[in-house]
């Protein structure tokens, strides 16, 4: 039999260090049980204390890709990270719309974990206007939610006007992370398609080793949707399994440390319905 193993493709940069990026996207694949496989839009030098340089792959290169995987596999979910700028974003857009690799996560890769801006304003025109426009889901952060909202966000009512202007960019479904708040637990908007609201709620781990958090959480809902899973149960999964990869720390590099893509799921999370 051709094909009959749940397959799932990540479009992101990589991460030479190993903790976010492709890498991130493909250890949580393996671990959710999902065949990973990757188009590379960027390559990184990279560790736990920064991005010391980085190097964009030419835009027909990832056309090749694009080919490459379309001729051979069945692949069943989707998800984009880090795009480098606004050409690369429409680049990976008009490939998407060619070809079916089922529903589409977009973590909008904006914010380094210092605060500093990793996009100019092309990219984040680019997708405001093109790539939200094609999403299943977006997965941002605050400071990533504000940015594409172009508003503060200081509540969490602030967090449901936010996610209420993604969807209006087009994105179906939303998730703003917040982690970025200031709450005893880190709760998690989740707005649906169909107007459903939830709150995924787990308590706060003190750790530094939290790189690759946002890909490791897309990448999941990733994984699980290509296996089959509806959305909402994929979501849970995911941050039940991001939960889990926090709270069970591994000790890596002297900075920022990675999350632990062999931790189990966690019950820590709770799931509350507006």
């Amino acid at each position: 039999m051709v094909n009959t193993t749940p397959q799932v493709v990540t479009i992101a940069g990589s991460d030479s260090g190993g903790g976010a990026g492709i890498q991130a996207d493909l250890k949580t694949f393996q671990a959710r049980k999902a065949f990973g496989m990757s188009i590379v839009v960027a390559l990184t030098a990279q560790n736990t204390l920064g991005v010391q340089s980085s190097l964009p792959v030419p835009l027909d290169f990832i056309d090749a890709q694009f080919a490459s995987l379309v001729a051979d596999f069945k692949i069943g979910a989707v998800k984009t990270g880090m795009l480098f700028n606004g050409a690369y974003v429409e680049n990976v857009v008009n490939n998407l719309k060619k070809v079916d690799f089922g529903p589409l996560i977009v973590d909008p890769v904006m914010v380094a974990k210092g605060g500093h801006q990793l996009l100019d304003q092309d990219a984040i025109n680019a997708i405001q206007n093109q790539l939200l426009s094609i999403a299943t889901l977006v997965t941002p952060n605050i400071p990533e939610a504000e940015i594409i909202a172009d508003m503060s966000i200081e509540s969490e009512a602030d967090m449901l006007v936010a996610g209420l202007k993604l969807q209006g960019y087009g994105a179906k479904n939303v998730i703003i992370k917040g982690g970025h708040a200031k709450d005893a637990r880190a709760r998690d908007l989740v707005l649906m398609e169909d107007g459903e609201i939830l709150w995924l709620s787990s308590p706060r781990v003190e750790t530094e080793n939290t790189h690759g958090t946002g890909d490791t959480l897309s990448a999941a809902i990733a994984a699980e949707l290509a296996k089959g899973s509806e959305l909402k149960a994929a979501i849970v999964i995911a941050k039940q399994f991001i939960q889990g990869a926090i709270a069970d720390s591994i000790d890596v590099g002297h900075g920022h440390g990675p999350t632990n893509h062999w931790a189990d799921l966690s019950d820590d999370v709770l799931v509350e319905s507006e």
